[in-house]
């Protein structure tokens, strides 16, 4: 199933020293939810390195590039003709311009963490509340992409993947696929 618009993330503020755990859950949380990939605006390669590696064991084309310059980021994707949605508990209310969002062919959210520079506010095509209060951002970020595709996001197979995680009722079903066999080899 593809998604349209394909979304990818753009983490700013991140602070190494003490957003690693908040910044792992956005990225975590946005590949499970249907976004394609997360740009993160500092440097922090544990974080990066992490996430991709759920993206690899997990399945999918998910990435997590390091090292970004925030501004560069929304420049180059803006003028690759993306539009740039900015979530800020200032912005217009979600309910009110997810359906103009859901137009666009890719949009980039943009998903702060210390004080958001002022400039964001200017190079969003869209500043959105999911809540005009204080609110976290991954809960932002997850209300944001539900709204976005309407919930189709909770149906996404995500192929390649060495371990996959099974419904059940009581207990733990994992299955670790062999792609070099192409054959399922354990099931716990």
């Amino acid at each position: 199933m593809n998604l349209k618009p394909v979304s990818y993330i753009l983490r700013i503020g991140h602070r190494p020293e003490r957003d690693q755990r908040v910044t792992t859950h956005v990225g975590l949380s946005s590949r499970a939810l249907g976004a394609s990939g997360m740009y993160l605006a500092a440097d922090d390669a544990k974080v990066a390195e992490s996430i991709n590696d759920v993206a690899n064991r997990f399945g999918g084309t998910y990435f997590c590039e390091n090292n970004v310059k925030w501004k560069s980021c929304i420049n180059q994707f803006k003028r690759e003709g993306g539009k740039v949605v900015h979530l800020t508990m200032y912005g217009l209310k979600l309910q009110d311009v997810i359906a103009e969002i859901r137009k666009e062919e890719k949009v980039l959210i943009v998903v702060g963490a210390e004080k958001v520079p002022g400039d964001m506010y200017g190079m969003a095509d869209y500043n959105v509340a999911v809540a005009n209060q204080p609110h976290s951002e991954i809960s932002a970020l997850a209300l944001c992409l539900d709204h976005l595709y309407e919930g189709r996001e909770l149906d996404l197979d995500f192929p390649n993947a060495e371990l996959e995680v099974l419904p059940t009722k009581v207990g733990k079903t994992t299955i670790k696929h062999d792609h070099e066999h192409e054959t399922d080899s354990e099931i716990t």
